[in-house]
């Protein structure tokens, strides 16, 4: 893990930015004691909409004058963080991109449960838009 996003203290009066850290799902960081420090020298929770977290490569949004502490996140992490930060039009696409990755990655055991379960595969190419011969490659 490297430093992939940054925990700020949104300055008073400054227009909203990045995410609330409490809108995201649970990061480890937020258990270590470096962030745990962080958030009481600053006498704040986790949750206050005060605390926000950006991705790191979106430093230079930073008020100058924001407390920051660079902070790892997994891989997950990171794409919750993504998201959260993106507006809602290009979180919705990659939302469904998101889904996408998660139905193709089982599409051949779909398929072969669709077979089992007596649907013919021309059937199954009509129903979901795959290639009769990519169907016929998937039970080969």
């Amino acid at each position: 893990m490297a430093d992939d996003a940054y925990l700020f203290l949104l300055p008073d009066r400054h227009p909203r930015l990045g995410a609330a850290l409490a809108a995201v799902d649970a990061l480890e960081c937020t258990e270590t004691p470096a962030v745990q420090a962080w958030l009481q020298a600053h006498e704040v929770s986790a949750s206050s909409e005060q605390v926000r977290i950006l991705p790191a490569e979106k430093e230079t949004l930073i008020p100058e004058d924001a407390e920051r502490l660079p902070v790892p996140l997994s891989e997950e992490e990171a794409l919750n963080v993504q998201q959260e930060c993106a507006p809602q039009a290009v979180t919705d696409m990659e939302s469904e991109l998101l889904a996408f990755r998660e139905t193709t990655q089982d599409r051949e055991a779909l398929v072969h449960r669709a077979l089992t379960a007596g649907i013919p595969a021309e059937r199954i190419a009509r129903l979901t838009g795959l290639d009769p011969q990519e169907i016929g490659r998937l039970t080969a």
